[in-house]
């Protein structure tokens, strides 16, 4: 059955791959960009099936766009990144973090569930990370963000099983992906570290260092499997709470878990 769905954070990586895959199975498609700058290009690259808008998360105004859309299927995509210890961190970069990341979702989410218990139901869809399950150090302000997201779904899942209008909510926890994200959020804390810290210039190198053989290492090259599984729970009439790719990462945060990690 086509439904309505709106992906934010839809100009690159997951968010792209989700909706060009959304629009080949037919859905309507509803595309949001942070910059009104990508807005053409993205329409031209997904084509006639979609509708490609500028929506700023954290903008009240760009918001209640949505309001009319008619939406079935909401996926909360759009994210910011950054890293660095949080031992000296200007909190000011994890307030704005948790703004776009968390506060901005949510009020996002509120109003499409308005909009969706009018129709008679429908499905919010947080796309968190698998390091919003495995503490991550020197990733930990995202990783917060991420946490605070996973709790999120869960406790408003339970909540519309309450409210009994047919809302469904789900969560799905990539893994990592060669998508450019994880550089450039492990490279966000360099901008300032180099500046002055904590930690020392060998140190930080060593970081830099381990970091690029880490991502090597880990990233999938294809974003196929975490697509597969945002377009599972679009599409399922009771999706699960939680999906999540690579399997690998998926077992690894039980193993942790089991070990009480």
């Amino acid at each position: 059955m086509q439904k309505a769905v709106l992906i934010t954070g839809a100009g690159t990586g997951i968010g792209k791959d989700t909706a060009k895959r959304l629009v080949a199975r037919g859905h309507k498609v509803y595309a949001s960009t942070h910059h009104e700058s990508e807005v053409d290009s993205l329409q031209a690259e997904l084509g006639t099936g979609a509708t490609v808008f500028k929506l700023d998360v954290t903008n009240a105004e760009d918001r209640l766009q949505i309001a009319n859309l008619n939406l079935d299927v909401l996926v909360n995509n759009a994210a910011q990144s950054e890293s660095g210890s949080l031992a000296e961190i200007d909190i000011n970069r994890v307030r704005r973090l948790f703004e776009v990341n968390v506060f901005s979702s949510l009020e996002l989410s509120q109003i499409a569930i308005k909009s969706m218990i009018g129709r008679g139901g429908g499905t919010v869809i947080f796309i968190s990370s698998i390091v919003g399950r495995v503490p991550a150090p020197f990733l930990m302000p995202y990783s917060m963000t991420k946490f605070a997201l996973s709790a999120a779904a869960a406790g408003l899942r339970e909540e519309m099983k309450k409210l009994g209008k047919g809302i469904h909510v789900s969560v799905v926890e990539p893994g990592p992906f060669k998508t450019g994200f994880n550089q450039k959020m492990s490279d966000s804390r360099f901008e300032w570290m180099e500046k002055g810290s904590l930690f020392s210039k060998d140190q930080i190198e060593q970081m830099k260092n381990e970091t690029n053989k880490t991502l090597n290492w880990l990233e999938a090259n294809s974003t196929d499997s975490i697509v597969s599984k945002i377009v599972a729970a679009t599409e399922a009439r009771e999706p699960k709470l939680r999906y999540v790719a690579p399997l690998q990462f998926a077992l690894l945060v039980r193993l942790l878990r089991i070990l009480g990690k």
